[in-house]
């Protein structure tokens, strides 16, 4: 049964796949424009916005520059990267310390240089298309996005989330993007401190896991937006957060990325939600209201 649904499921996405090849060009910016169409109306409607996790793992490899590609297309405000540093100290696109789950290497990626990770595939248990997929530079990254905030009116920044990397590098290179101004800084509070120290107009993002957090984290970081647990979320909790000025941020991600959440969130007053589903968010807000 297992080997069943898995060939169903293979099948689904290689004809998404196929289908979506032969779009024509004109299509395709028809598409990105209802995308950022669609974001616009989210904003007009409930003053929210959506970052896309990791890009959309659902329509591509999580971190790859062809996930990265089609969340653009969905007119996002931000997608969430997460930037680690390789052995030759060159930063590049991972979520996981280990290799293991979404290449087709193993062990830890801080054990390899750039040109040993650009030979293997970044598209583990995806279909055949996808195995030439690498794992980005940040560079590459910053390229990509750079480019089509040039030619379309709607912007999308960068979710940067810090899992190992310094500072100052990390600030050298979105300054030569120029997407440094407009991103956002996931981290432990000792990074952002750093990340302050070095770049003084960041817009860092902490967690927030408990409500008593508020003030020592504003006081300590002057936070631009809170990362707010989804679980002790509730109006009350928006609203003094937005009494200090600071954007409320929240994921909801796996079993929580679901259209009532969705709801919940726009009713609440939250400013951003991060998601693996994208035009599912679009669907419920503004087609199903």
């Amino acid at each position: 049964m297992k080997s069943f649904t898995k060939s169903i499921t293979l099948f689904i996405t290689i004809s998404i796949f196929y289908i979506s090849a032969f779009i024509p060009a004109s299509t395709l910016n028809k598409l990105s424009q209802t995308g950022a169409d669609s974001s616009k109306a989210l904003k007009e409607k409930y003053h929210l916005g959506l970052s896309a996790h990791r890009g959309s793992s659902i329509l591509a490899p999580e971190n790859t520059l062809a996930t990265f590609k089609k969340v653009l297309e969905m007119g996002v405000d931000y997608i969430e990267i997460d930037v680690r540093t390789t052995k030759d100290g060159q930063l590049a696109i991972l979520h996981d310390g280990m290799l293991n789950r979404t290449t087709n290497g193993e062990g830890p990626m801080k054990n390899f240089t750039l040109a040993e990770l650009r030979v293997l595939s970044a598209g583990k248990n995806y279909p055949e298309q996808y195995k030439e997929e690498r794992i980005p530079t940040l560079q590459e990254t910053t390229a990509l996005v750079a480019q089509w905030n040039k030619t379309h009116n709607h912007q999308t920044n960068l979710y940067v989330d810090c899992k190992d990397v310094a500072p100052e590098p990390l600030v050298k290179e979105l300054k030569a993007s120029k997407l440094l101004k407009e991103a956002v800084f996931y981290g432990s509070d000792d990074f952002l401190l750093a990340l302050k120290k070095v770049y003084p107009k960041a817009k860092l993002m902490p967690s927030l896991n408990k409500s008593s957090e508020i003030e020592d984290k504003v006081a300590k970081l002057n936070p631009y937006a809170f990362d707010v647990r989804w679980t002790i979320l509730n109006e009350q909790l928006v609203a003094d957060i937005h009494e200090h000025k600071i954007k409320v941020f929240s994921d909801v991600l796996g079993l929580l990325d679901i259209p009532a959440n969705y709801k919940k969130a726009a009713a609440m007053g939250v400013d951003l939600i991060q998601t693996d589903h994208v035009r599912k968010v679009y669907k419920t807000l503004l087609e199903n209201n």
